[in-house]
């Protein structure tokens, strides 16, 4: 068995002479850096867990591939000598209330471990000891189940031992607080109201650590949204990572209840309404002082309220084209729309594409102390200095449209408009266009040249397009294979088969090396890293504008554009798959076919 050398060795701590030795026997680290090491820890009476005290000495491993000596890497190579398996302990996928049954917190730190795993068979606990399993038989007895011992990284085991046994005891607390039920929208809920009259405090401390903890892990975890979900007995909590919701955990429905209430209150929301939706907004700091907002979504369920949290990164808006995904090609042509001084420039692409991403990167360049930039939102999706932005107030009849009217009485150079959804709004920004002023905004069509086709069945006249619009651009966001752990694979018939579908009939070359995804701790096991840009730019040049104002089919403006140098989605994507930074899966599943041009 693996942990049979293990069995027989004597119950004691780790010491650092002990791990410094058996480094330098496996040829790790060099002797006289082992001496130096344990020669200053004595004269500094150095208490830490010997794996973090070598992991701050930043060396690297002696052996090839001669990788740096984390205390990942060391936890990983130690496992190994001792016969235990290695665990990364990741927050989301950890049963928290399941966990914190099996043993009190005292007793967990007592013996430096950590359960991270409740089955109905086992319970796998987190040890950084791995000669201490005195504990072993005890919890055995006590869980009546088989106790599976892994080894786990010592800064992890001492920080989540903390945050779990503290998160489940707000949570259980909160729950006893707050009865059984803590909404009262649906009539299965109403039901319940005769069991409890107790609702709980959204401003008690339990409620506000859940909160905090909840942000906390969303940025920590590179969340976009965050999904906050009633269902009949529980209540779901779900990020949005990279573009895929991924479920994190279950609480009960009244500390559910509870921790929507305290948001609300935070977005200066009405608390009391529960049956309409509403909209809000909170700035806050991550844990290393930066920055970030959410905006607040409410929204009327069978069981009570779902609240959706979208999380902005400030930082976005000083991101440059390049790591948004534009390549040289696609810069030149952006910049000839927006360097003029009057017209329309359309994005278009559906929700969670990045189209607002794309406009507030391309204002924030364009917004010197030179000129004016005024924008009108639904809602407003960062608030930025640099702009004067406005909010679309429909309850006092204040929409895109007359919005826009007003903000052209406020001198501006720039106007950017949220959306065009009708031909009020699409009439006065071509208003604005003609009058000297650079319009932006955003559609919801599948490619550039269905915007053109959308405004004409807006009821946009085809001559008033042809004089107003510089040009449209489509865009779509793919994952960013992880440069940690992605590896080169020789492309197979099914790859080869893929491309050609891909890039059909474009008969772009064939790579003959692809990467694929792996995973590791940095990507979370996922294979992808971030998300990256798919961009089609449509130019509206003379030919383009004549075929539009004859009512031309759109297929030929579509081959129009394809003759004078418009890339398809799927060949953008081709080119960020040959250059390793995605997948044909990836492309595959966000961007549209395409018809093959005429030539």
């Amino acid at each position: 068995m693996r942990e049979a050398a293990v069995a027989n060795t004597f119950e004691h701590r780790l010491t650092l002479a002990e791990v410094l030795g058996w480094l330098v026997d496996d040829r790790l680290v060099a002797a006289k850096d082992s001496d130096s090491l344990l020669k200053e820890s004595r004269l500094q009476r150095i208490s830490a867990h010997p794996l973090v005290v070598i992991a701050d000495q930043q060396w690297k491993s002696l052996r090839e591939p001669f990788r740096p000596l984390t205390l990942e890497e060391l936890g990983g190579w130690m496992a190994q000598r001792v016969g235990l398996d290695y665990v990364h302990i990741d927050p989301l996928k950890v049963d928290f209330s399941a966990v914190t049954e099996v043993m009190s917190s005292a007793y967990a730190t007592r013996f430096g471990i950590l359960p991270i795993q409740v089955t109905m068979r086992e319970v796998v606990i987190a040890t950084t000891q791995p000669f201490l399993r005195d504990w072993e038989k005890e919890i055995k007895a006590i869980a009546r189940k088989e106790i599976r011992r892994v080894l786990a990284n010592p800064v992890d085991v001492a920080r989540y031992l903390i945050e779990f046994y503290n998160l489940a005891r707000s949570v259980k607390r909160a729950a006893q607080l707050g009865g059984p039920s803590g909404n009262l929208s649906s009539f299965e809920q109403l039901v319940e109201l005769g069991r409890t009259n107790r609702q709980f405090d959204a401003n008690d401390q339990h409620i506000v650590n859940i909160v905090d903890w909840l942000w906390q892990y969303a940025f920590d975890q590179r969340a976009s949204d965050i999904h906050i979900e009633p269902r009949r007995e529980l209540g779901i909590v779900r990020f949005r990572i990279d573009g895929i919701l991924h479920q994190v955990y279950q609480i009960p429905t009244s500390v559910m209840a509870a921790m929507v209430n305290r948001i609300k209150i935070l977005g200066r929301m009405d608390v009391v309404e529960k049956r309409r939706p509403q909209d809000g907004r909170i700035k806050t700091r991550t844990a290393d002082g930066q920055e970030a907002e959410l905006r607040l979504s409410t929204l009327p369920t069978a069981f009570g309220e779902k609240l959706v949290m979208r999380i902005f990164d400030p930082e976005v808006l000083v991101r440059n084209f390049t790591d948004l995904g534009f390549t040289e090609d696609d810069q030149l042509r952006w910049k000839q729309m927006v360097e003029r001084p009057d017209g329309i420039i359309l994005v278009t692409g559906p929700t969670g594409s990045g189209k607002t991403t794309t406009l507030y990167s391309t204002l924030k360049q364009l917004a010197t102390p030179e000129v004016n930039v005024c924008t009108i939102e639904d809602p407003i999706e960062m608030v930025e200095p640099a702009f004067n932005q406005m909010q679309v107030q429909s309850v006092i009849d204040l929409g895109f449209a007359q919005g826009v009217r007003a903000l052209m009485r406020q001198d501006p150079d720039i106007i950017m408009i949220g959306e065009i959804r009708d031909l009020a709004t699409a009439e006065v920004a071509i208003q604005a266009a003609l009058t000297g002023h650079l319009v932006l905004s955003t559609l919801h069509t599948n490619d550039a040249p269905s915007a053109i086709t959308r405004m004409l069945d807006l009821g946009v006249p085809a001559y008033l397009l042809s004089a107003t619009v510089l040009g449209v651009m489509a865009q779509r966001l793919v994952r960013i294979l992880c440069p940690h752990c992605k590896v080169l694979q020789e492309a197979s018939t099914v790859d080869a088969s893929m491309w050609d579908q891909l890039v059909a009939p474009w008969k772009a070359n064939r790579p003959t090396q692809l990467y694929r995804p792996v995973g590791c701790l940095d990507c979370r096991m996922t294979g992808y890293l971030g998300r990256v840009g798919l961009y089609e730019i449509l130019l509206l040049s003379p030919d383009v504008k004549l075929a539009i104002s004859d009512h031309k089919e759109m297929a030929k403006v579509r081959d129009l554009a394809f003759r004078e140098g418009m890339k398809p989605l799927r060949i953008s994507g081709a080119m960020k798959v040959a250059a390793g930074i995605t997948t044909l899966a990836e492309v595959f599943k966000v961007a549209p076919p395409v018809a093959q041009p005429n030539t």
